[in-house]
């Protein structure tokens, strides 16, 4: 029996052995969605990923008969850790055969790096951080995974608890449908009444403007934000980057600010579900990726609710339900027929109790796993 060997990334070779294994994992899957090559690469360049001016990763490979069985990432992430006052590391990126000690080995690694960088426990998977996807998928299996969230095979889990990772939180998802908006004539009526008690306009986001636009989602995100767990503020490069790769891909009618006397208190963002185009490129954006983002638009049937914040002076106002309604009529308006809020922590109460009454059935579950070193 050949030995299982894990040996960190040192080249552009086995970067490339890294980035391309998940296509051996999920060959014969039906609902993973290919990421796109160039994304994995550009998130995972320390000299262009703004995450790398505060964090540090380190890659490993685990090889059998010199074939990759499984890969991981340890993450020492100092921003979270400042944020939060606590010294824990991360693990990411993680993909293994269904295989205990395949899984433990990578485990293991990821561990003793972060046990020499003075890290005292592990939380994850982060993909590097709670800004990009993160979580393990532990129910909705039967679903393809929405726009930047991630997906596993359903053994993942017996991985993790088996080598002694436990539950420390869970994140839900809800699917959200267009029928929401042509029977319920109850939640328009306190829609319209939370819109003249508080004095609330819904603006959609201005692209013309759009480093203005930027500055007030960065205020609501930071203030809105700041008490969640695993929390942790962009950077003004982090934000800014991810800003410009999601701009040539919004939908204006899809961003909305809620102003109260020209002054944010609310955003969201939501995007259309480019996996249904992305699972069609197979990671390769050329020769023809471009082309298909554009002109495959309108077969799109789903969004996703990626993120929606209320500044704590507003909240339990009613806010929140008005931008999901407004975003809902926006998207029965453009055709769509579903949509997924996701993720939301499940502790959330006013964000989960938000989307519930509006119609939203929770359909898929995440988890954070934790376990001491």
């Amino acid at each position: 029996m050949s030995e299982i060997k894990v040996t960190p990334v040192n080249s552009q070779y086995e970067l490339k052995q890294f980035i391309k294994f998940p296509w051996e994992i999920y060959k014969d899957s039906p609902n993973w969605i290919p990421p796109l090559i160039q994304e994995r690469k550009a998130i995972l360049n320390r000299n262009k990923n703004p995450f790398f001016l505060h964090s540090e990763m380190e890659l490993f490979i685990a090889w059998k008969n010199e074939k990759p069985v499984g890969r991981i990432a340890a993450i020492k992430n100092d921003r979270h850790n400042k944020y939060h006052n606590e010294n824990a590391g991360f693990l990411g990126f993680f993909e293994s055969i269904n295989c205990q000690e395949t899984a433990g080995r990578l485990f293991d690694s990821a561990a003793e790096w972060l046990r020499l960088k003075g890290l005292t426990r592990i939380l994850g998977p982060a993909n590097p951080s709670s800004n990009n996807d993160w979580g393990l998928l532990t129910e909705g299996f039967e679903y393809p995974p929405a726009f930047m969230m991630p997906y596993n095979p359903e053994y993942y889990l017996k991985l993790f608890e088996n080598y002694g990772f436990q539950k420390a939180k869970d994140l839900l998802g809800y699917k959200l449908s267009r029928e929401i908006i042509t029977k319920s004539e109850k939640i328009k009526r306190i829609v319209d009444l939370t819109k003249e008690r508080y004095k609330i306009k819904i603006k959609q986001i201005d692209l013309k403007n759009f480093d203005e636009e930027l500055e007030k989602v960065k205020f609501v995100y930071n203030k809105a934000w700041a008490p969640n767990w695993g929390f942790v503020p962009f950077t003004d490069e982090e934000i800014t980057a991810v800003a410009n790769d999601l701009k040539k891909l919004i939908d204006p009618r899809l961003v909305l600010f809620a102003e109260v006397d020209g002054e944010p208190v609310g955003f969201s963002l939501t995007m259309l579900d480019y996996n249904y185009i992305l699972n069609k490129m197979n990671g390769k954006m050329f020769p023809f990726g471009f082309l298909k983002l554009f002109t495959e638009r309108k077969n799109i049937q789903w969004a996703r609710i990626l993120t929606l914040g209320i500044i704590p002076e507003y909240r339990k106002r009613g806010v929140d339900a008005l931008l999901y309604w407004e975003l809902l009529n926006n998207g029965v308006g453009m055709g769509l027929q579903y949509a997924e809020a996701s993720w939301i922590l499940e502790d959330n109460e006013m964000m989960n109790n938000a989307v519930l009454n509006l119609g939203g059935k929770l359909y898929k579950k995440y988890r954070i796993y934790q376990i001491e070193l």
